[in-house]
Protein backbone atom coordinates (compact mmCIF):
# COMPACT_ATOMS: atom_id res chain seq x y z
CA UNK A 1 0.00 0.00 0.00
CA UNK A 2 1.12 3.56 -0.73
CA UNK A 3 1.87 5.84 2.23
CA UNK A 4 -0.72 8.30 3.50
CA UNK A 5 -1.03 11.07 0.88
CA UNK A 6 1.27 14.02 1.42
CA UNK A 7 0.08 16.51 -1.20
CA UNK A 8 -3.03 17.50 -3.12
CA UNK A 9 -2.31 15.19 -6.06
CA UNK A 10 -1.91 12.19 -3.77
CA UNK A 11 -5.07 13.09 -1.86
CA UNK A 12 -6.94 13.09 -5.16
CA UNK A 13 -5.47 9.73 -6.19
CA UNK A 14 -6.34 8.11 -2.84
CA UNK A 15 -9.85 9.52 -3.00
CA UNK A 16 -10.44 8.30 -6.55
CA UNK A 17 -9.18 4.83 -5.60
CA UNK A 18 -11.74 4.56 -2.81
CA UNK A 19 -14.66 6.26 -4.57
CA UNK A 20 -14.51 5.40 -8.27
CA UNK A 21 -15.17 1.62 -7.99
CA UNK A 22 -18.24 2.28 -5.82
CA UNK A 23 -19.70 4.93 -8.10
CA UNK A 24 -19.07 2.87 -11.23
CA UNK A 25 -20.80 -0.07 -9.54
CA UNK A 26 -23.77 2.14 -8.63
CA UNK A 27 -23.86 3.62 -12.15
CA UNK A 28 -24.61 0.17 -13.55
CA UNK A 29 -27.55 -0.15 -11.15
CA UNK A 30 -28.87 3.23 -12.23
CA UNK A 31 -28.44 2.20 -15.86
CA UNK A 32 -30.53 -0.91 -15.29
CA UNK A 33 -33.23 1.10 -13.52
CA UNK A 34 -33.29 3.78 -16.22
CA UNK A 35 -33.17 1.46 -19.22
CA UNK A 36 -34.76 -1.62 -17.67
CA UNK A 37 -38.20 -1.04 -19.14
CA UNK A 38 -36.70 -0.50 -22.58
CA UNK A 39 -34.32 -3.48 -22.38
CA UNK A 40 -36.74 -5.97 -20.85
CA UNK A 41 -39.14 -7.96 -22.99
CA UNK A 42 -41.21 -10.36 -20.89
CA UNK A 43 -42.32 -12.75 -23.60
CA UNK A 44 -41.90 -16.54 -23.92
CA UNK A 45 -40.24 -16.09 -27.31
CA UNK A 46 -37.85 -13.38 -26.13
CA UNK A 47 -34.15 -14.30 -25.86
CA UNK A 48 -32.81 -14.61 -22.33
CA UNK A 49 -30.85 -11.37 -22.60
CA UNK A 50 -34.11 -9.50 -23.21
CA UNK A 51 -36.19 -11.35 -20.63
CA UNK A 52 -33.64 -10.76 -17.87
CA UNK A 53 -31.06 -8.09 -18.85
CA UNK A 54 -29.61 -8.21 -15.35
CA UNK A 55 -28.24 -11.65 -16.21
CA UNK A 56 -25.67 -10.05 -18.51
CA UNK A 57 -25.48 -6.53 -17.08
CA UNK A 58 -24.54 -7.64 -13.56
CA UNK A 59 -21.59 -9.79 -14.68
CA UNK A 60 -20.28 -6.84 -16.72
CA UNK A 61 -20.77 -4.62 -13.67
CA UNK A 62 -18.87 -7.06 -11.47
CA UNK A 63 -15.96 -7.50 -13.88
CA UNK A 64 -15.56 -3.77 -14.57
CA UNK A 65 -15.69 -2.93 -10.85
CA UNK A 66 -13.24 -5.71 -10.01
CA UNK A 67 -10.89 -4.44 -12.70
CA UNK A 68 -10.94 -1.01 -11.04
CA UNK A 69 -10.20 -2.58 -7.66
CA UNK A 70 -7.20 -4.36 -9.14
CA UNK A 71 -6.03 -1.15 -10.82
CA UNK A 72 -6.20 0.79 -7.55
CA UNK A 73 -5.05 -2.08 -5.32
CA UNK A 74 -1.95 -0.29 -4.01
CA UNK A 75 -4.08 2.41 -2.39
CA UNK A 76 -5.92 0.10 0.00
CA UNK A 77 -4.75 -0.67 3.53
CA UNK A 78 -6.75 -3.69 4.72
CA UNK A 79 -4.72 -4.24 7.91
CA UNK A 80 -5.46 -7.95 7.87
CA UNK A 81 -5.44 -9.68 11.23
CA UNK A 82 -6.40 -13.26 11.99
CA UNK A 83 -8.33 -12.34 15.13
CA UNK A 84 -10.09 -9.42 13.47
CA UNK A 85 -10.96 -11.52 10.42
CA UNK A 86 -12.50 -14.22 12.62
CA UNK A 87 -14.54 -11.55 14.37
CA UNK A 88 -15.69 -10.31 10.98
CA UNK A 89 -16.72 -13.81 9.89
CA UNK A 90 -18.68 -14.32 13.11
CA UNK A 91 -20.47 -10.96 12.86
CA UNK A 92 -21.15 -11.56 9.17
CA UNK A 93 -22.93 -14.81 9.99
CA UNK A 94 -24.86 -13.17 12.84
CA UNK A 95 -25.73 -10.09 10.80
CA UNK A 96 -27.05 -12.00 7.80
CA UNK A 97 -29.04 -14.24 10.11
CA UNK A 98 -30.87 -11.15 11.32
CA UNK A 99 -31.22 -9.92 7.72
CA UNK A 100 -32.85 -13.18 6.61
CA UNK A 101 -35.12 -13.53 9.64
CA UNK A 102 -38.08 -11.54 8.20
CA UNK A 103 -38.45 -13.63 5.04
CA UNK A 104 -37.89 -16.80 7.06
CA UNK A 105 -40.76 -15.72 9.32
CA UNK A 106 -42.90 -15.20 6.21
CA UNK A 107 -42.59 -18.91 5.44
CA UNK A 108 -42.89 -19.97 9.07
CA UNK A 109 -46.14 -18.03 9.48
CA UNK A 110 -47.58 -19.59 6.33
CA UNK A 111 -48.34 -16.26 4.68
CA UNK A 112 -49.49 -16.21 1.06
CA UNK A 113 -49.00 -12.53 0.25
CA UNK A 114 -46.73 -9.77 1.47
CA UNK A 115 -48.30 -8.18 4.56
CA UNK A 116 -48.74 -4.48 5.20
CA UNK A 117 -48.45 -2.49 8.41
CA UNK A 118 -45.74 -3.26 10.92
CA UNK A 119 -44.98 -6.66 9.42
CA UNK A 120 -44.36 -5.08 6.05
CA UNK A 121 -42.21 -2.39 7.67
CA UNK A 122 -40.02 -5.08 9.25
CA UNK A 123 -39.47 -6.68 5.85
CA UNK A 124 -41.61 -9.80 6.29
CA UNK A 125 -42.11 -10.73 2.64
CA UNK A 126 -41.84 -13.67 0.25
CA UNK A 127 -38.77 -12.29 -1.59
CA UNK A 128 -39.08 -14.82 -4.43
CA UNK A 129 -39.10 -12.48 -7.45
CA UNK A 130 -35.66 -11.59 -8.74
CA UNK A 131 -32.48 -13.21 -9.99
CA UNK A 132 -33.28 -16.76 -11.11
CA UNK A 133 -30.66 -18.83 -12.97
CA UNK A 134 -33.50 -21.15 -13.98
CA UNK A 135 -33.90 -18.95 -17.03
CA UNK A 136 -31.04 -20.94 -18.54
CA UNK A 137 -31.63 -24.46 -19.84
CA UNK A 138 -27.96 -25.23 -20.36
CA UNK A 139 -26.18 -26.52 -17.21
CA UNK A 140 -23.04 -24.62 -18.23
CA UNK A 141 -24.99 -21.36 -18.51
CA UNK A 142 -26.79 -22.05 -15.21
CA UNK A 143 -23.54 -22.64 -13.35
CA UNK A 144 -21.88 -19.63 -14.99
CA UNK A 145 -24.75 -17.38 -13.87
CA UNK A 146 -24.61 -18.70 -10.30
CA UNK A 147 -20.82 -18.49 -9.99
CA UNK A 148 -20.76 -14.95 -11.36
CA UNK A 149 -23.56 -13.99 -9.00
CA UNK A 150 -21.62 -15.29 -6.00
CA UNK A 151 -18.47 -13.55 -7.26
CA UNK A 152 -20.37 -10.29 -7.55
CA UNK A 153 -21.94 -10.55 -4.08
CA UNK A 154 -19.20 -12.11 -1.97
CA UNK A 155 -16.13 -10.56 -3.60
CA UNK A 156 -16.92 -7.41 -5.59
CA UNK A 157 -19.71 -5.99 -3.42
CA UNK A 158 -17.81 -6.75 -0.20
CA UNK A 159 -14.71 -4.94 -1.44
CA UNK A 160 -16.36 -2.03 -3.26
CA UNK A 161 -18.74 -1.15 -0.43
CA UNK A 162 -16.38 -1.54 2.51
CA UNK A 163 -13.56 0.36 0.77
CA UNK A 164 -16.04 3.19 0.18
CA UNK A 165 -18.17 3.15 3.36
CA UNK A 166 -15.47 2.38 5.90
CA UNK A 167 -12.22 3.13 4.07
CA UNK A 168 -13.26 6.54 2.72
CA UNK A 169 -16.59 7.89 3.95
CA UNK A 170 -16.00 7.35 7.67
CA UNK A 171 -12.88 9.49 7.34
CA UNK A 172 -14.41 12.04 4.98
CA UNK A 173 -17.36 12.93 7.20
CA UNK A 174 -15.00 13.64 10.08
CA UNK A 175 -13.07 16.34 8.22
CA UNK A 176 -14.54 17.09 4.78
CA UNK A 177 -13.12 20.63 4.77
CA UNK A 178 -9.60 19.51 5.67
CA UNK A 179 -7.33 16.51 5.10
CA UNK A 180 -9.62 13.58 5.79
CA UNK A 181 -6.89 11.05 5.03
CA UNK A 182 -5.17 12.08 8.24
CA UNK A 183 -8.19 10.81 10.16
CA UNK A 184 -7.27 7.45 11.75
CA UNK A 185 -9.15 4.49 10.33
CA UNK A 186 -11.94 3.30 12.61
CA UNK A 187 -12.05 6.46 14.72
CA UNK A 188 -15.29 6.23 16.76
CA UNK A 189 -17.63 9.21 16.57
CA UNK A 190 -21.38 9.67 16.54
CA UNK A 191 -21.10 11.80 13.42
CA UNK A 192 -19.52 9.05 11.33
CA UNK A 193 -21.84 6.39 12.75
CA UNK A 194 -25.02 8.32 12.02
CA UNK A 195 -24.04 9.55 8.56
CA UNK A 196 -22.43 6.38 7.22
CA UNK A 197 -25.00 4.02 8.71
CA UNK A 198 -27.82 6.30 7.57
CA UNK A 199 -26.53 6.35 3.99
CA UNK A 200 -26.00 2.58 4.08
CA UNK A 201 -29.64 2.16 5.10
CA UNK A 202 -30.83 4.58 2.40
CA UNK A 203 -28.90 2.63 -0.26
CA UNK A 204 -31.16 -0.39 0.33
CA UNK A 205 -34.79 -0.91 -0.49
CA UNK A 206 -37.46 -0.22 2.12
CA UNK A 207 -37.97 -3.92 2.78
CA UNK A 208 -34.33 -4.27 3.90
CA UNK A 209 -33.89 -1.07 5.89
CA UNK A 210 -34.63 -2.35 9.42
CA UNK A 211 -32.12 -5.16 8.88
CA UNK A 212 -29.66 -2.71 7.29
CA UNK A 213 -29.77 -0.62 10.47
CA UNK A 214 -28.70 -3.58 12.59
CA UNK A 215 -26.18 -4.89 10.07
CA UNK A 216 -24.67 -1.44 9.48
CA UNK A 217 -24.35 -0.90 13.24
CA UNK A 218 -22.57 -4.24 13.67
CA UNK A 219 -20.14 -3.39 10.88
CA UNK A 220 -19.45 0.00 12.45
CA UNK A 221 -18.77 -1.68 15.79
CA UNK A 222 -16.39 -4.13 14.12
CA UNK A 223 -14.61 -1.28 12.36
CA UNK A 224 -13.99 0.83 15.45
CA UNK A 225 -13.02 -2.14 17.62
CA UNK A 226 -10.62 -3.89 15.23
CA UNK A 227 -9.33 -0.92 13.17
CA UNK A 228 -9.20 -3.40 10.29
CA UNK A 229 -10.73 -2.76 6.89
CA UNK A 230 -10.02 -6.40 6.05
CA UNK A 231 -12.25 -7.50 8.92
CA UNK A 232 -15.11 -5.42 7.51
CA UNK A 233 -14.57 -6.97 4.07
CA UNK A 234 -14.53 -10.45 5.63
CA UNK A 235 -17.79 -9.69 7.43
CA UNK A 236 -19.48 -8.46 4.25
CA UNK A 237 -18.13 -11.37 2.19
CA UNK A 238 -19.31 -13.92 4.75
CA UNK A 239 -22.76 -12.35 4.97
CA UNK A 240 -23.27 -12.22 1.20
CA UNK A 241 -21.93 -15.73 0.65
CA UNK A 242 -24.26 -17.20 3.27
CA UNK A 243 -27.14 -15.18 1.88
CA UNK A 244 -26.38 -16.62 -1.54
CA UNK A 245 -26.54 -20.16 -0.17
CA UNK A 246 -29.87 -19.36 1.50
CA UNK A 247 -31.24 -17.87 -1.72
CA UNK A 248 -30.31 -20.90 -3.78
CA UNK A 249 -31.64 -23.32 -1.16
CA UNK A 250 -35.04 -21.65 -0.69
CA UNK A 251 -35.62 -19.81 -3.97
CA UNK A 252 -35.54 -16.37 -2.31
CA UNK A 253 -34.29 -14.66 -5.46
CA UNK A 254 -35.73 -11.32 -4.41
CA UNK A 255 -32.93 -10.99 -1.87
CA UNK A 256 -30.49 -10.77 -4.79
Amino acid sequence: MKAIPQNEAEVRSFTWAHVVPFFVFMAFLLLLQAAGAWLTWKHPDAPWWRRAPEQWLYPIQALVSFGLLVFYRNYYDFRWSGKATLAGIFLGAAGIGIWLLPTTLYDHLGLTKDPEGWMGFLGIAARTEGFDPGIFESPAAWWSAVILRFFRAAVVVALVEEIFWRGFLMRFVMDWEGDWWKQPFGRPAWRSYLIVTGLFIAAHGAVDRPAALIYGSLTYLLCVKTKSLGACVAMHATANFLMGLYIMAYGKYGLW
